[in-house]
């Protein structure tokens, strides 16, 4: 079934308004990324830091002092593995 010059002509003007509305939003889109320049949102985020102040009395307090460190885990002493770990047991 071949499509006449007419069919052609018709799909063709039918194409033109998406063809216009793709060029505009494209230049938008460029004018904005190139000339438009907008001011940065970190200076209202950004706020200045408090003095910090750590109370070294918390560290010698009872309950902390009853704390016990860990025991030592000892090394594995065996071989990690084995030869082939695809082969089943």
């Amino acid at each position: 079934m071949a499509i006449t010059f007419l069919e052609k002509r018709k799909r063709l003007k039918s194409l033109i308004p998406v063809l216009v509305i793709v060029i505009l939003i494209t230049a938008v889109i460029v004018w904005r990324g190139f000339f438009v320049k907008e001011e940065p949102f970190l200076p209202e985020v950004i706020k200045p830091a408090k003095k910090i102040e750590i109370d070294l009395q918390a560290l010698k307090s009872p309950e902390l002092e009853e704390l016990q460190p860990f025991e030592k885990i000892p090394s594995f002493e065996e071989e990690i593995g084995r030869e082939n770990p695809f082969v089943p047991y």
